[in-house]
């Protein structure tokens, strides 16, 4: 089998967050009864009018800035056709000669290698409407027809169903950042068709295929891995690649034939003589610059960067802006206990905190947050995403990471708390004292507990000792824990634990 290279481009297609669709005044929804979202406008009947929905540009400038676009001085919109089951005017109003986005980019990242994308255009154009098969009948719902839908054409820059797949996920995150789509793949608002070609290195562009309709990033990967073995198959055994169109058969994990691939042409594209061109004004573009806000890669390495977060953990915190957001609050939290110390070392990078009042434990936090808490949020079945909208308040759970590390309360009751405060939306301090929970530091009260212990469990504290005085490491070690279990167990989970086994090595003799 020769070696080949592979030459992978996408168009992702978003639904945009509109109340209203793209050319008339229907509403945008998703899952509304069938037929019940349409009006003459967007049923195409004849002497309608369109009428452009400014949102739908501004978001979709938005997104093209975020990806690095020039925005032209002038962008206009065009006809697109040829014989549409699901459009009833025939034709699509989209954008070809002058789209909203040119020329841009997005970087993607995994395991610290880089690699910039380049983005070819973004533009803006209206959704078609679904087609439900059912046996031998073929439904149409036009609900869909008419959604804003901006579609983003990259350059075959992609050399895998890997980086494909991670453009994808990079891509979701960024408009789902931006707030101008919800990146639901499973309900279509977020697509994807691959174009993918091999070649012998050095020979440039192979035979361009059409993977259609991909919704999983998953999906993606697979298809165009399965495509690219396929294609080297059918060059190795002599033969040319068809151009043609193909759809993923998720059943069969295999690519299979739809159409033979149309070009631009055949579209047969003419400009739109009901909706004007579009002159971007500085308010305008004002406007959409004011949208912008820190995009998921930039949060990640900022975050890996500031707070001496592992990449893992950084991209975990970063795949939802509201988690994102949830961190950084608690992060500012300041401690509410007078005297409490963080261990050297556990203060945030780059920060300055005030005089006896300093911020709690990245480290510590990042663990609540996306163990625990994670945790108690799917039991209660609210997404990561409402993370902003939980009981649980960002200076509260502030106020747990400082309690535990200034040594006022155990892990144990800590952890009983964190439950408590998340269903009722009351603060740690009020919880512990509440139950009574306040970790037990005076080396008075705790040596004598540690005494009372020693007496009940005599026999214990005999054979430790005579482990000590075997070397026998492993056997101490076992009763040393057994008799510190004993000691929390008599102070009901109160006494500081290294405390506590500091005092006990203290008595055996260690």
């Amino acid at each position: 089998m020769s070696t080949y290279q592979t030459f992978i481009g996408l168009e992702v297609h978003i639904h945009l967050l509109t109340k209203s669709k793209v050319f008339c005044a229907c509403k945008s929804a998703f899952g509304d009864a069938p037929n019940t979202n349409v009006c003459p406008v967007c049923m195409g009947l004849p002497g309608v009018l369109p009428t452009l929905n400014i949102e739908a540009m501004r978001m979709g400038c938005l997104t093209a800035r975020a990806l690095n676009c020039t925005i032209p001085e002038t962008t206009w919109f065009e006809r697109k056709q040829y014989f549409y089951p699901d459009m009833t005017k025939n034709y699509q109003i989209s954008q070809f000669a002058s789209p909203l986005g040119q020329n841009g980019w997005m970087e993607i990242e995994s395991k610290g290698i880089k690699k910039r994308v380049r983005i070819h255009e973004c533009h803006l154009e209206e959704d078609a409407g679904k087609m439900i098969h059912t046996g031998n009948v073929s439904l149409l719902d036009y609900n869909r027809a008419g959604v804003a839908l901006l579609e983003i054409v990259t350059e075959p820059d992609m050399a895998s169903g890997e980086e494909a797949e991670l453009f994808i996920q990079q891509l979701r995150r960024t408009v789902r950042y931006l707030g101008v789509c919800d990146g639901n793949m499973e309900e279509g608002s977020l697509r994807a068709d691959a174009n993918i070609s091999i070649n012998l290195p050095g020979k440039g562009l192979g035979r361009k295929v059409e993977i259609k309709n991909l919704n999983s990033s998953r999906f993606v990967r697979l298809g165009l891995n399965y495509e690219a073995k396929r294609q080297a198959e059918v060059l190795d055994a002599g033969k040319q690649v068809i151009q043609e169109t193909r759809l993923w058969n998720e059943n069969r994990d295999q690519t299979e034939i739809m159409r033979t691939k149309e070009n631009a042409h055949d579209y047969r594209y003419f400009p739109e003589p009901d909706l004007p061109p579009f002159k971007p004004d500085a308010e305008f573009l004002a406007s959409v610059d004011a949208m912008l806000v820190e995009l998921p890669l930039e949060r990640q390495r900022r975050f890996m960067r500031d707070y001496a977060l592992p990449e893992d953990a950084a991209a975990a915190l970063c795949e939802e802006k509201a988690l994102a957001d949830y961190f950084e609050l608690v992060v500012d939290g300041r401690l509410p206990v007078a005297g409490c110390r963080l261990p050297v070392g556990s203060d945030i990078p780059n920060t300055k905190p005030e005089t006896g009042n300093q911020k709690p434990t990245t480290d510590k936090i990042r663990h609540l947050i996306l163990t625990d808490l994670r945790h108690l949020m799917s039991e209660a079945g609210i997404a990561v995403k409402d993370i902003g909208g939980i009981k649980l308040k960002p200076e509260f759970l502030a106020e747990l990471v400082s309690l535990t590390a200034a040594g006022k309360v155990s892990q144990k009751n800590a952890k009983q708390t964190l439950e408590i405060a998340f269903a009722e939306g009351r603060s740690p301090s009020s919880i512990i004292a509440e139950k009574g929970w306040e970790q037990i530091t005076d080396e008075g009260q705790i040596a004598a507990l540690v005494k009372t212990v020693l007496e009940q469990e005599a026999a214990s504290v005999e054979e430790a000792r005579a482990a000590i005085a075997a070397g026998n490491a492993k056997r101490v070690k076992a009763l040393s824990n057994f008799l510190a279990g004993k000691v929390i167990a008599a102070s009901q989970g109160k006494a500081d634990p290294v405390i506590a086994g500091k005092l006990l090595q203290k008595e055996l003799g260690m």
